[in-house]
């Protein structure tokens, strides 16, 4: 079963879906599908209505019928004790519309916002989004009702790659909006000041929230792997430059080495959950994170 359902957790295989709810569909589907085999095991099915008995819970609190099931004891929680807020922050600027090969860092990010919306409202869990480019570009707040689900999908769909990118300010605006504690998830290929970016990071920390950063980037952009004459344009401000691959790659290299590694060092002093995905990587990885971040939550 694990190997079946680990193909429904490759990007290539999800972006031939149209439908962007059977993405997420299938990916959560299929990553739940091998939770059995994980530290997480008994999470897709111990639901967030309940929570493991502690000394001195009152008994009348106990969940008889799941200990009669599981032959473990459990607290019946009420929502206001359950109900985790989620933020999904997605870029939606000109450069996440750029593919090397079949899937674009925007369907990427696209897919994964999906599936982290409804990972959450599968666990009962308020969820909203936030779009934005150099501003922002819409807010849906957190719910868990009906419907939430389809309008997240919705906005998802509809927004389109476009502007420059202003991360840090976008940031920094939604930390200002932002006032109940809760998850924030960054999704983005954070091509701008590392500075910036981290400032607007720290801000969300200061006002106690827990943040994970998915930083998405091409294949390409990572190794560089290109061979003859290229042209390469900026997806945001259309300048161009031609010239040969193989004479900038190692001043390339060390500078995207060198940007990482300032985001990385710079998100674990804030204790910033940071993760470097690219497009091939199969989207369990990004949802193992995810869930490591919210299982310290409870």
């Amino acid at each position: 079963m694990a190997n079946q359902s680990y193909k429904f957790l490759d990007p290539q295989t999800v972006s031939r879906l149209d439908s962007l709810e059977l993405r997420a569909k299938m990916v959560v589907e299929g990553f739940i599908s091998g939770l059995h085999k994980s530290p997480f095991h008994g999470f897709s099915v111990e639901f967030a209505d309940r929570r493991q008995y502690m000394p001195g819970d009152p008994l009348k609190l106990v969940d008889w019928k799941h200990y009669a099931k599981s032959d473990r004891y459990f607290i019946k929680q009420y929502e206001e004790e359950t109900n985790l807020k989620s933020y999904l922050l997605l870029d939606l600027s000109g450069s996440m519309a750029y593919t090397s090969d079949v899937i674009s860092k925007r369907d990427y990010a696209g897919s994964l916002a999906a599936s982290l919306a409804y990972l959450n409202l599968k666990q009962r869990d308020a969820v909203g989004l936030v779009t934005f480019d150099s501003k922002i570009r819409s807010y849906i707040p957190p719910g868990s009702r009906a419907g939430q689900l389809n309008q997240i999908l919705a906005e998802i769909q509809e927004q389109k790659p476009a502007n420059d990118t202003d991360v840090g300010s976008a940031l920094h605006l939604m930390a200002e909006r932002i006032k109940r504690r809760g998850l924030i998830v960054v999704i983005s290929d954070m091509l701008d000041d590392p500075e910036k970016i981290i400032s607007g990071l720290r801000h969300f920390r200061h006002n106690r929230h827990e943040v994970i950063v998915f930083h998405i980037v091409d294949p390409r952009e990572q190794d560089f792997a290109f061979r003859d004459e290229a042209i390469f344009k900026d997806m945001e401000t259309g300048e161009e430059i031609t010239t040969l691959p193989w004479q900038i790659k190692k001043s390339y290299s060390e500078a995207f080495k060198n940007f990482t590694d300032t985001l990385a060092l710079q998100c674990r002093q804030s204790r910033i959950d940071y993760h470097l995905i690219d497009t091939s990587t199969p989207f369990d990885s990004a949802l193992y994170s995810f869930l490591g971040k919210r299982a310290r939550l409870y």
